[in-house]
């Protein structure tokens, strides 16, 4: 061992003397006097063991720290996990109602088309009112339900199903417009404007409002428009049916014609506001067109008279008849029995004075019987459909 070494050895053992010399303790009990000597030994390794303990102690306690840490980070991790947890529970809770809440628009949205579909054409297969309408898909569009949930394997389906529905509803808005493009063709063909009649046509309506169940998102745009082009080819096809353009009667020929004319009575020149058709007493006069009877009787000059509203403003009159086959009130039908021929009122022998009224004034009825063939199929077409839709109820 070199000299400093001992120098230090010996300056720390000095410092231990001088800190711990031998100590004594005296104790008085009883009138006797004992005293206890403790050594510089003891004194060392009880202050060694003193040491010993509190360092014990401190490593316990920061074990005991280190150990509080970490079951607070374990309380941490777990709660940050049970978080992960639920928001991944509310993710599939949200995306569950989503596909219900899909589910359910669908539903409605196909319960529209149908009831819609039902309401206007009746047809339950295609060999019926509304077999002209089928034809292949154009078009596509897609929106809603892909920007509403994300492509999970139980919304693929309905996602199809709802472009699907979408693609069908742009399909037949665009056949009812074409069909309804034809019947406003039609009514234009007699001279008629079908905007004007669809303007006049103060149809009456109301009743309490009582939100349609497919407010929260299947009323889409598609089936507003298809509902719209729906109640127009209505109109359209309602308002064809209600112009006369049947045959009042069976006699081919007219013996007076719609506007001048020398007076048969009197020479004078005069203003004839229909047609004449000449026939036999008794014979057969029918509605020219759907309609409901709003007169029987006589009107001066006239003689006995019928006369049948058919909406829009358009009146037909029925002149100088023999005898009554309707009543006031009553629903007829294009060709349906109304009256008999005769010769009552101004007249000079048996025939039918058949006049078109539009808003009271008296109109040319020659435009109306001599429809086109064209046309015609329309009327039939659409009187077809309301037969059908009528007996399926």
């Amino acid at each position: 061992m070199s000299h400093q070494k001992k120098k230090g050895v010996a300056g720390l053992r000095d410092r231990l003397v001088a800190l711990c010399p031998e100590r004594e303790i005296f104790l008085r009990s009883g009138g006797q006097v004992k005293f206890i000597r403790i050594s510089r030994r003891a004194q060392i390794g009880a202050a060694c063991l003193a040491a010993a303990t509190l360092i014990g102690w401190g490593g316990v306690t920061v074990s005991m720290l280190a150990n509080n840490a970490s079951i607070a980070q374990q309380r941490a991790a777990l709660s940050a996990r049970g978080k992960s947890v639920a928001t991944a529970a509310s993710k599939v809770e949200g995306y569950r109602q989503s596909v219900e809440e899909l589910a359910e628009d669908l539903k409605a949205r196909q319960d529209f088309m149908d009831d819609l579909y039902k309401t206007h054409f009746g047809a339950e297969d295609s060999n019926k009112a509304g077999a002209d309408l089928l034809g292949s898909e154009k078009g596509d569009k897609k929106d809603g339900a892909s920007a509403k949930i994300s492509m999970g394997p139980e919304a693929g389906p309905l996602v199809k199903l709802e472009e699907r529905q979408r693609r069908f509803a742009l399909l037949l808005t665009h056949a009812v417009e074409r069909r309804a493009g034809k019947a406003a063709a039609a009514i234009r063909s007699f001279g008629l404007n079908p905007d004007k009649l669809a303007r006049s046509a103060a149809r009456a309506q109301g009743g309490p409002f009582v939100p349609w169940k497919g407010d929260k998102g299947a009323m889409t745009g598609e089936l507003e428009n298809l509902a719209d082009a729906m109640a127009r080819m209505e109109f359209l096809e309602r308002s064809l049916l209600t112009i006369p353009s049947g045959q009042p009667t069976a006699t081919p020929m007219l013996s007076s014609s719609y506007g001048y004319r020398r007076d048969p009575f009197n020479g004078h020149a005069a203003f004839h506001a229909g047609l004449d058709f000449p026939g036999r007493r008794g014979q057969t006069i029918n509605a020219a067109a759907d309609g409901k009877v709003s007169f029987i009787g006589q009107r001066q000059g006239y003689g006995n008279v019928v006369e049948i509203e058919h909406g829009n403003g358009i009146m037909t009159r029925y002149a100088h008849l023999s005898g009554f086959a309707a009543h006031v009130g009553e629903k007829v039908s294009r060709g349906e029995k109304i009256a008999l021929m005769g010769s009552t009122g101004r007249s000079t022998g048996p025939h039918l004075h058949f006049e078109v009224r539009l808003n009271g004034q008296a109109v040319n009825p020659r435009s109306f019987l001599e429809a086109r063939k064209d046309v015609l199929q329309i009327q039939q077409v659409a009187t077809a459909r309301f037969a059908d839709v009528g007996n399926r109820g």
